[in-house]
């Protein structure tokens, strides 16, 4: 067992085989395979949890044993380029593992409700497959250790997430939401895959870690585009983080995990958790040297001020929203702005730490929102109210996951949100005013929701709301003992998380005034959000009425759909429809005018060959039937005629002799 747990690390790479391999099994077999192969597929996620458990408790015990870890690496020859050998294998390290444990935690349990939220749905072995192949593309991508394979990685989790999204593909919605979802992260691809090619291009290197400690040397290194010079790492970092920004929904490429929703809930928990919007901010964390070349760089500045936008953009945002998921969605936006402010004001540990906890409390909301749906039929809500007496379960767990999002003191996200802040505080006055503002809106807009979902008296009479079943409930228990355990790896003096996954950072800090501020702040968006929904003391309505404008703004999403609409997206059937008619009258006319010509042609050479080339030949047999004809007169077979012709032959060369003569 010794010998087996000192060389587990060797088999990580089995980690994203499991769900690979269920992906195929349940594809083929699955209709006639246990539970229409939910069993298959639940199987293999477990067995990448229990084997991603097993590597991470040996790496923590070498990182607390010898107070580091050095990194496991293993690669092979994948293919050769010229001059230049390309590796294809696996890294581990902290953020590895820290990331393996946390989506395999999150898929498992996603798997296991999906049992009960999924159970008659016609085409259920193939969504059991999908979620498959969704964890094994996620997990490939935690473990790849060169770019190659991150970016096959990072592009199989974006068609899973089209399948997925897509999953009910006869809603319209649905498959317009799929497509949006597609299409727009993919143009943050194309800046990920330059930056990519650029960086192969200049160093022939694409192994991360050997990347990372080649920076020292590129800090100097420049691009030439035409007559201007422009720093390599610079450039090269803001590439990838265009991956960053459309992958992890950052404005102004957020607008796709809103209607990203039109999926089932447990796709949402998945998405919005631990999968695919993490893997941007895992992109900056894993290529963090070349973001932070140098203290306060052009990269991490941008990266800062994405997040703060995104962050406080998305919160206003979910303040006005009734759909309950779509709240959530916009959550996610704005939780996702706090991880990449982090990141962009140094706070490497703080941003990768409230990864990891956010993925816990998100996927209990989304599960709990899920069950809610389950429950009631409806996603308004307008149309709940009172579902705490009538679906406990949901209630306790969703609120302590709503409380872990909102920063109360003593769950995951107050532990995570504050050691933000704090990094924040330390760089940037402005960023932090935001991030505070942020949480304010958090705090209210989570009272919000569960005020019209769980408390006062249903709203909707034909609504039976019921308790979902314990696979569902399950899950959520398990989620919510997460969202506030899980904070507890960074507490004062402990310091876990920051011992185990840093970079060049110090022990955590712990800032009495910052806390105090971030709770304060926290219990006045709960106070504001009981006073209006829960007392009425102030009504709903208030902002419609005084002032319609930013209400109408907010509504509206600010208008970035129909900014998109207007810039790009008309624009685009403009030309589509210039090219058709291009296509219609010109192409077609000019191919119809072909089409004349050859005919006339086809006419001309069918008159020449009927009426010259015929003509000729035709000319030439007449000649030769008629002199056949004349000769015919000459060749009668009497040796008399013969004779005389011969006769007259003479006499007549005779005569012409003789007249010669004479």
């Amino acid at each position: 067992m010794t010998e087996l747990m000192n060389n587990i690390i060797a088999y990580t790479w089995l980690i994203p085989l499991f769900p690979l391999l269920g992906f195929l099994l349940t594809l083929l077999f699955g209709k006639k395979g246990p539970y229409k192969g939910a069993f298959i597929s639940i199987l293999a996620i477990i067995a990448s949890f229990i084997l991603s458990l097993l590597v991470a408790i040996w790496t923590v015990k070498e990182a607390f044993s010898y107070h580091e870890f050095i990194p496991y690496a293993k690669s092979v020859l994948w293919a050769t380029v010229g001059d230049t050998q390309i590796y294809m294998g696996f890294v581990v390290d902290q953020l590895t593992v820290m990331m393996l444990i946390v989506v395999t935690v999150v898929s498992a349990l996603v798997h296991i409700y999906s049992v009960g939220y999924m159970q008659g749905d016609e085409r259920y072995p193939r969504y059991f497959a999908y979620l498959s192949l969704f964890s094994a593309a996620m997990l490939s991508l935690v473990i790849a250790d060169n770019l190659l394979l991150f970016f096959a990685s990072w592009e199989i989790v974006g068609l899973a997430s089209y399948l997925l999204i897509g999953f009910w593909f006869e809603r319209p919605s649905a498959m317009r939401a799929a497509k949006k979802a597609f299409i727009v992260t993919k143009v943050g691809d194309i800046g990920l895959l330059l930056g990519i090619l650029l960086i192969f291009w200049y160093t022939k290197e694409l192994n991360i870690r050997n990347l990372l400690d080649m920076v020292p040397s590129l800090v100097s290194e420049t691009v030439n585009i035409g007559y201007y010079s422009i720093p390599f790492l610079p450039l090269v970092g803001l590439l990838l983080f265009t991956g960053a920004v459309g992958k992890s929904a950052q404005f102004p490429l957020h607008v796709w995990l809103p209607d990203a929703m039109e999926g089932p809930t447990p796709v949402s928990a998945l998405i919005h958790a631990a999968t695919m919007v993490a893997a941007g901010v895992y992109l900056v964390g894993r290529l963090y040297g070349i973001f932070a070349f140098e203290p306060g760089s052009i990269t991490l500045i941008v990266i800062a001020i994405i997040g703060g936008i995104t962050t406080l953009f998305a919160a206003t945002i979910a303040t006005v929203q009734y759909d309950i998921k779509r709240v959530l969605a916009y959550s996610t936006i704005s939780q996702l702005g706090y991880m990449m402010l982090a990141l962009g004001c140094g706070g490497y540990t703080a941003g990768l730490f409230h990864l990891m906890t956010h993925a816990f409390f998100k996927a209990n909301l989304f599960l709990g929102s899920g069950s809610v749906i389950h429950g009631t039929g409806t996603q308004d809500m307008r149309e709940m109210g009172g579902l705490a007496k009538k679906m406990p379960k949901t209630y306790w767990t969703f609120l302590i996951g709503a409380a872990a999002l909102a920063g109360i003191p003593l769950t995951a996200g107050f532990f995570s949100k504050d050691e933000i802040l704090l990094d924040v505080f330390h760089v940037s006055k402005p960023l932090f005013a935001i991030g505070l503002a942020t949480a304010f809106l958090t705090a209210f807009y989570m009272t919000r929701l569960i005020a019209l979902t769980f408390w006062g008296e249903p709203r909707k009479h034909d609504v039976h709301a019921h308790e979902s079943p314990a696979n569902m409930t399950i899950p959520l228990i398990i989620l919510a003992a997460l969202s506030i355990l899980a904070g507890y790896v960074a507490l004062p003096g402990m310091n876990c998380f920051h011992h185990f996954i840093h970079f060049g950072e110090g022990e955590a800090e712990f800032s009495l005034l910052i806390a105090t501020a971030t709770s304060l702040t926290a219990f006045a968006g709960i106070f504001l959000g009981w006073l209006i929904y829960v007392k009425k003391a102030i009504p709903s309505s208030l902002l419609r009425l005084k002032l319609p404008f930013v209400y109408n703004v907010l509504i509206n999403k600010y208008y970035v759909d129909e900014f998109y609409w207007i810039v790009l997206v008309k624009p685009m059937f403009w030309m589509s429809s210039l090219m058709s008619n291009v296509d219609r009258y010109i192409v077609d006319g000019i191919v119809n005018g072909v089409a004349y010509i050859t005919l006339i042609i086809s006419r001309i050479n069918a008159f020449i060959d009927k009426w010259v080339v015929d003509g000729i030949v035709n000319l030439i047999g007449i000649f030769t039937r008629l002199s056949g004809k004349v000769l015919s007169f000459a060749q009668t077979g009497s040796v008399q005629n013969y004779l005389l012709a011969v006769f007259t032959g003479i006499l007549l060369i005779a005569v012409a002799f003789l007249y010669r003569w004479v």
